[in-house]
């Protein structure tokens, strides 16, 4: 499976056409000192940003790993804190391979501060730096979705799913394992998928590729690990957003798959 170039992920049966999943605080609670409850934001949501125009898209477990898909296919990767309802998150930013950004680089690092009222709205500020120095702001606004709410667990996930770019078929089994190859660029892919909220439409993802060929060979070996959620629609669809690492680079995996 090769990553999507940038372009604009759909998920049908959205009341938007981009997505952003909420997150949950660590700690869920009343806070000890304020008696203040945090606000969750777990779930999916869409919603667009003002300053780029461009729609956005997120994935973001209850835990609170989080995955901002951007329309033009720039990934914001974290771990997302509520407190009370403002949402804070350290964001390591991506342009997805074999994209990079217009200064040529492909990772950078930024923030994402904002507030989030539980199972209605998030608004979100950026402010991100590429490591070639380019600076890249936005002004996120995002509404809750109700797919949120679709139960998940690898049996309702498992199946065959075409990439929509690459046609490779990634085929998914009943307790979460996954394989893919890509007669493109030789690669193949071994990884699992798995749920630890089976309340929410979030799941995690581990993968990583083997016998790439010419540009792709620099991702044999790199460890992915990420978020994917399932519009069970007919047919049935998976986006799914990953990041990985090798010694000498970053690199992030944008993939919309649709069941056949």
């Amino acid at each position: 499976m090769q990553a999507v170039p940038a372009r604009f992920l759909t998920i049908t049966g959205l009341a938007a056409t981009a997505l952003l999943v909420g997150c949950n605080a660590p700690d869920t609670g009343t806070g000890s000192n304020t008696g203040t409850t945090n606000a969750s934001a777990a779930g999916v949501w869409s919603g667009s940003d003002s300053v780029s125009g461009l729609g956005l898209a997120a994935l973001i477990s209850s835990a609170g790993q989080a995955m901002f898909l951007r329309s033009d296919g720039v990934l914001f990767s974290g771990s997302a804190q509520v407190s009370g309802n403002t949402l804070v998150l350290t964001a390591d930013g991506y342009s997805a391979f074999p994209a990079a950004f217009s200064d040529g680089s492909i990772y950078g690092i930024g923030t994402v501060n904002g507030t989030v009222t539980t199972g209605s709205s998030i608004s979100a500020t950026l402010s991100f730096t590429t490591n070639g120095g380019t600076a890249i702001t936005g002004n996120w606004s995002l509404s809750y979705s109700a797919s949120s709410n679709d139960s998940s667990s690898t049996a309702t996930i498992s199946g065959n799913y075409t990439d929509t770019t690459t046609g490779a078929v990634l085929s998914i089994n009943s307790n979460g394992s996954m394989t893919s190859q890509n007669a493109n660029n030789g690669c193949v892919l071994n990884g699992s998928v798995s749920t630890t909220d089976s309340s929410l439409n979030i799941y995690q993802v581990s993968y990583s590729f083997g016998n790439c060929t010419a540009s792709y060979a620099v991702l044999n070996g790199v460890q992915f690990t990420g978020l994917a959620t399932l519009n069970p629609s007919s047919p049935a669809q998976i986006t799914m957003a990953v990041t990985g690492a090798s010694s000498t680079s970053q690199y992030a995996i944008v993939s919309t798959l649709t069941g056949s």
